[in-house]
C-alpha cells in the first residue's frame, strides 16, 4: 500500500468512526437485537450508512470482548489490533504507580496506558502515527474523565523532540499487516531506537510481550514480568530513575505481591516430593525467579529441570498455586487411570510443564464416576517422569 492510499485508508477511518460517535442511537438499536444478524443490518442500513453500521457491529463486538479487561469498555473506543494490544486496566494501574509528573506515552494505541497515567495525576502527551488511535485516545480519556491531562499528538514518535518528562513506550509488536513478532529487534521501532530512548530519557518504562527475547537485551534496566488471573501478560523494562535495585521482578495481579532479586541469587536443593506440590505463578517462571522464591517460602525443586516445586506442609503464598499429594505414581497409563478411579473425581485437570503430554487423550481415558476435581501432575522427579495424583487447594 503507498503512502498516499495509507493516508486514504486512514482519513476514511476517521470520517466513520466520528459519523458513528455523532449517531449514538446505533449502539441502542443494536441492544435491542433482532431474529437474526442480516435482518438487524438490513434494518439499520434504512436508517444509517453500510459503512457505520458495519462498524458500529465490529465497535459492540470489541466492547464486548473487551468487557474482562475494562471497567467502561461499553463507552470505549476499540480497533481489532488495538484492542489486541492494549493495556489491561488493571495491569496500566499497576505500571502507572511508579510514575509521576510528565510523562510521554509513544505509540498510545487506544490510550489504555495514557488513560492509567492520567487517572495517576500524570499530565500525559500521547503520541501515535496512526489518525484513528489518536481518535481512540481522545475519546477514551474523555470515558475517563481525563481528557484535561492528555494532549494526543498524531506523529512519527522521532518527530517528537522533547525529552522534559519520563517515558512509555509501547512498540508495535505485529508492523504493518504482519504476524505478531517475538523479537524485540522486530518490533516498530526496534531494539536500537528503544536503547536510544533509555538514553534520552531520564527515566520510563517499556511494554514488551512476556514472550519476547528481552532477556540480555537492557543493560542497568530492571525487567518486570506482571501475571493477571494466572497468565503472564506484560514484561516492562524498567530503565533510569524508575528502575529498582534488581535486575528482574515479578509481580501478581490482582493482588500486587512482587518479588525482586537476582536469577542467580539463590540455588534450591533438589528434593522427594513432599505433602505438597506448587506450580509457581508464571511471572515467576517467566522471570527466572523460582529458586529466589523457593528460597523464601522453605521449598524445594522436584528436578534441576523443574519448576515445579514441593514442601511437607502447606504454604499460603500468591506466588504459587497449592495441590495436595494423593499419590506419586510411575509415568504409566494403566497404573494411572486405576489410581485415579480410586478417587471418584468427576473431573480430571492435566498439567505438565517439561513432560510431553496429549492432555485430551489422557483425559478421555480416565475413569470420571464422582463428584469434584482430581489433577494429574506430570514431571521430572531426579531425572525420571512420574504422575503425581492430587487435589488443587484453596484457602
Amino acid at each position: 500500500m503507498t503512502a498516499d492510499s495509507e493516508n486514504a485508508s486512514a482519513e476514511d477511518a476517521c470520517r466513520i468512526l466520528r459519523e458513528l460517535k455523532a449517531t449514538p442511537q446505533i449502539f441502542e438499536r443494536l441492544a435491542e437485537g433482532y431474529e437474526s444478524e442480516l435482518g438487524l443490518q438490513k434494518q439499520l442500513r434504512k436508517d444509517f450508512s453500510s459503512d457505520v453500521v458495519r462498524a458500529a457491529i465490529t465497535q459492540t463486538d470489541l466492547r464486548r470482548r473487551a468487557a474482562a479487561r475494562f471497567s467502561r469498555a461499553g463507552e470505549m473506543w476499540f480497533s481489532p489490533k488495538g484492542l489486541e494490544q492494549a493495556t489491561s486496566e488493571v495491569v496500566a494501574a499497576h505500571k502507572a504507580g511508579r510514575f509521576a509528573g510528565r510523562v510521554y506515552d509513544f505509540c498510545c494505541g487506544i490510550g489504555a496506558d495514557s488513560v492509567a497515567l492520567g487517572l495517576r495525576g500524570c499530565d500525559v502527551t500521547s503520541v501515535d502515527l496512526s489518525p484513528p488511535c489518536c481518535l481512540m485516545t481522545e475519546w477514551n480519556a474523555e470515558v475517563y474523565g481525563v481528557a484535561d491531562r492528555i494532549a494526543v499528538v498524531g506523529s512519527d514518535i522521532g518527530d517528537v523532540k522533547l525529552r522534559d518528562g519520563l517515558l512509555h513506550i509501547d512498540p508495535d509488536r505485529r508492523p504493518g499487516a504482519g504476524q505478531r513478532v517475538r523479537r524485540v529487534e522486530d518490533c516498530e521501532p526496534g531494539l536500537s531506537v528503544l536503547l536510544e530512548l533509555t538514553s534520552q530519557f531520564p527515566g520510563g518504562a517499556i511494554k514488551l510481550s512476556p514472550a519476547s527475547n528481552f532477556g540480555g537485551k537492557f543493560a542497568n534496566c530492571e525487567v518486570e514480568l506482571v501475571s493477571l488471573g494466572g497468565e503472564c501478560r506484560e514484561a516492562t523494562i524498567w530503565f533510569g530513575e524508575l528502575a529498582g535495585d534488581a535486575s528482574f521482578r515479578a509481580t501478581v495481579l490482582p493482588s500486587g505481591a512482587t518479588l525482586s532479586a537476582e536469577p542467580l541469587s539463590a540455588w534450591t536443593n533438589v528434593g522427594e516430593l513432599g505433602a505438597w506440590i506448587y506450580d509457581p505463578d508464571p511471572a515467576v517462571v517467566r522471570s527466572g525467579l523460582v529458586d529466589a522464591l523457593a528460597e523464601r517460602l522453605g521449598l524445594r525443586r522436584l528436578d534441576d529441570a523443574e519448576e515445579y516445586l514441593t514442601g511437607d506442609i502447606w504454604v499460603d503464598s500468591p506466588f504459587v498455586r497449592p495441590f495436595e499429594v494423593l499419590e506419586n505414581l510411575p509415568n504409566n497409563d494403566r497404573d494411572v487411570r486405576r489410581a485415579f478411579g480410586r478417587y471418584k473425581f468427576g473431573e480430571a485437570e492435566i498439567k505438565c510443564r517439561h513432560v510431553p503430554i496429549q492432555a485430551e487423550v489422557v483425559r478421555r481415558k480416565l475413569p470420571m464416576e464422582g463428584q469434584g476435581v482430581g489433577t494429574l501432575i506430570y514431571t521430572r522427579q531426579a531425572g525420571r517422569t512420574k504422575v503425581v495424583i492430587c487435589r488443587r487447594f484453596s484457602s
